[in-house]
C-alpha cells in the first residue's frame, strides 16, 4: 500500500529530503558531485546539506569523472555509501571504465566477498538548447551491463522512496532523473520509506491499450490517457516502469493479457532502446496475448538538435501516444473528439522548456 501524507513536494524537494534523511540515519552516506555546494544546488536537490552535514560529507568534485568515480568506488568498498552526482548522463560516459569494469563486476570477481554500495545520480532530458552532448538518454547503454541496477522514477513519491532504497542497496545503482520532472509535485510522506527497485506501478487503469512508459514518457502517457478517456472513451492503461534494470516484465504481461495491445514509450533513441528490449520479452513470453503488433515510441535516431525550432518536431509527446493507440484499435481520427483531444495537447509557450501546465498530482 502506498502511504501518502497530506503534503505536496516537488520531485526535486523529494530528492533533497531523501538525501537528508539517509544522511541523518547513516553516517556512512556522503554526497559528492559537480555543483553539489553551488547556490543552484543541482536543481535545489542538495540545498542546505553541506551546511547541515559539513564539508567532509557534502562536497564538490573536480572535472575528472573517471578518477572521481573510481574514488567513490574505493570509498564504497571501504564501507562508505557514496551518492555521486553527474549533472548530465553524458558526463558519465567519461567514467564508463570505472562503472562497467569495476563497480558492476567487483562483487562477482571476488566471489561475493565485496560489494559496491554506491549510487550515481545522472540527469537526462531535453530543452534549453542542450543539444547533442547534454540531453541524451543513455539508460539502455548502462542497463545492458550485469551488476548495475538502473532506476528512473517519475513521481516525487517514488523519487524519495527509490533514492532511499538505492542508498541502502549493496549494489551500484544508477539513479536517472529527467530534469523536466523536477518541478512536478506529488503527495510525499515526511517519514523515511522505501520504494522497491524492480517493480512497476499503474498510473492510470484502462482496458483498451497498455502503455508501458519510462520516466518523463509516463508523464506524457498520463496526459494522453486522461484526454483520450474524456474525449474518445478509450482506456489506456499507463504503467510507469520506474526501473530499467531489473525490468518488471510481469506487470506488463498482466496488463497486455487484458488489453491485447502494447505501446512502449521511452525517452531514448529508438535503436537499441530499452523499449525494444521490453517488447522483445513480451513477445517471447506472451505472443498469443497480442492482437496487434507492439508499437515502440522513442526519440529519432539522430542527435538531438540544439535549435528549439528543430526540437519542436523531434520529441514524441501525448499526441504521438494517442495516435498510436488509435491506430492499434483501428479507430478513425476524423471525429470531433479527436479534434478536441488534439487541441488539448497543444503546448502553450516554448516547446523546449518544461510543461508547467501539468504539475501533478499523479
Amino acid at each position: 500500500m502506498r502511504d501518502v501524507a497530506e503534503r505536496q513536494l516537488t520531485f526535486a524537494e523529494a530528492i533533497r529530503e531523501s538525501l537528508d534523511q539517509a544522511m541523518e540515519k547513516d553516517s556512512r552516506v556522503i554526497v559528492i558531485g559537480e555543483g553539489v555546494p553551488d547556490p543552484k544546488a543541482i536543481f535545489n536537490t542538495t540545498a542546505g546539506l553541506r551546511q547541515k552535514y559539513g564539508a567532509r560529507r557534502v562536497f564538490d568534485m573536480p572535472l575528472s569523472e573517471n578518477g572521481l568515480t573510481g574514488a567513490c568506488i574505493g570509498a564504497a568498498l571501504s564501507g562508505m555509501r557514496p551518492v555521486m552526482i553527474h549533472q548530465r548522463i553524458d558526463f558519465a560516459l567519461l567514467a564508463m571504465d570505472q562503472l562497467v569494469n569495476n563497480a558492476a563486476k567487483w562483487h562477482y570477481m571476488f566471489d561475493g566477498k565485496a560489494s559496491v554500495p554506491m549510487v550515481v545520480r545522472m540527469i537526462v532530458g531535453r530543452g534549453w538548447g542542450q543539444g547533442p552532448q547534454h540531453s541524451q538518454s543513455l539508460q539502455a547503454m548502462f542497463a545492458m551491463v550485469p551488476g548495475i541496477k538502473v532506476v528512473m522514477p517519475t513521481t516525487a513519491y517514488d523519487a524519495k522512496g527509490m533514492m532511499i532504497a538505492a542508498i541502502e542497496d549493496d549494489n551500484p545503482v544508477l539513479f536517472i532523473e529527467h530534469r523536466w520532472l523536477h518541478h512536478v509535485a506529488d503527495s510525499v510522506p515526511d517519514h523515511y520509506y522505501r520504494v522497491p527497485i524492480g517493480t512497476a506501478r499503474i498510473l492510470h487503469e484502462g482496458s483498451d491499450v497498455t502503455v508501458a512508459a519510462f520516466s518523463y514518457m509516463a508523464f506524457e502517457a498520463l496526459i494522453a490517457a486522461k484526454s483520450m478517456l474524456t474525449e474518445m472513451g478509450v482506456g489506456l492503461e499507463v504503467i510507469d516502469m520506474r526501473t530499467v534494470r531489473p525490468l518488471d516484465v510481469e506487470s506488463v504481461l498482466t496488463s497486455v493479457r487484458k488489453t491485447g495491445r502494447l505501446i512502449v514509450a521511452d525517452t531514448a533513441f529508438r535503436t537499441g532502446s530499452i523499449a525494444g528490449e521490453l517488447i522483445s520479452q513480451v513477445v517471447e513470453q506472451s505472443f498469443a496475448s497480442l492482437t496487434a503488433p507492439p508499437v515502440r515510441i522513442a526519440s529519432p535516431d539522430f542527435p538531438t538538435p540544439t535549435s528549439h525550432f528543430m526540437a519542436e518536431d523531434y520529441y514524441p509527446g501525448p499526441k504521438t501516444i494517442a495516435d498510436a493507440a488509435l491506430d492499434l484499435m483501428g479507430k478513425s481520427r476524423e471525429t470531433g473528439g479527436y479534434q478536441r483531444m488534439s487541441a488539448a495537447f497543444v503546448r502553450k509557450g516554448p516547446h523546449d522548456v518544461p510543461n508547467r501546465e501539468f504539475s501533478g498530482p499523479f
